[in-house]
């Protein structure tokens, strides 16, 4: 599809780079890209935020989770011109204002929730998501909502330690 539609604008039917404005991590951008640009392509190669990781590049692992104007989307199938002046968080975009661990951050390394690391990111901010936007107590609906999630190392129960951590930690924040 992206050959096709690099063909398409060397032929005149596209443009060759369409200017995308949007806040990342709290900051405002300004960024060029091509009309079929995936957005985890631009956020690692044109904006530098390595952390979002592209894996399967088909929507089903969760490696390249990010939030898009606070709910969980593949970036690497989310072209970069939908996030046109959306808000998008990434894995780092975490991090406090102080420089430290966000409790979603901190459950994980709690919990053991990774191993090798790859999907962290992703989970993270899936995670950050469910905390921020719905009441998952219980195992059961963590695990449904992390679904989108794959992690070849854990076993997934850390996972949902840490998540069940970073919730009852978010719940204490707000009192």
């Amino acid at each position: 599809m992206a050959e096709q539609a690099a063909e398409s604008a060397e032929a005149g039917g596209l443009p060759e780079k369409i200017t995308i404005q949007m806040t990342v991590n709290g900051r405002p951008v300004a960024v060029e890209a091509d009309p079929w640009e995936a957005l985890s392509h631009t956020l690692r190669t044109r904006l530098g935020l390595t952390g979002t990781k592209i894996s399967c590049d088909v929507q089903a692992c969760g490696a390249c989770t990010v939030l898009v104007d606070g709910l969980p989307r593949s970036s690497c199938t989310y072209l970069a011109y939908e996030a046109q002046g959306r808000e998008v968080l990434t894995v780092e975009g975490l991090e406090t204002a102080d420089g430290s661990l966000s409790p979603v951050q901190q459950a994980f390394i709690d919990q053991s929730g990774y191993q090798c690391g790859y999907c962290t990111p992703g989970m993270l901010l899936a995670t950050h998501a469910l905390i921020t936007s719905e009441d998952a107590d219980d195992d059961d609906a963590v695990i449904e909502h992390m679904s989108g999630n794959l992690c070849r190392c854990t076993g997934y129960v850390p996972i949902v330690a840490a998540v069940l951590q970073a919730r009852k930690a978010a719940a204490a924040s707000r009192g």
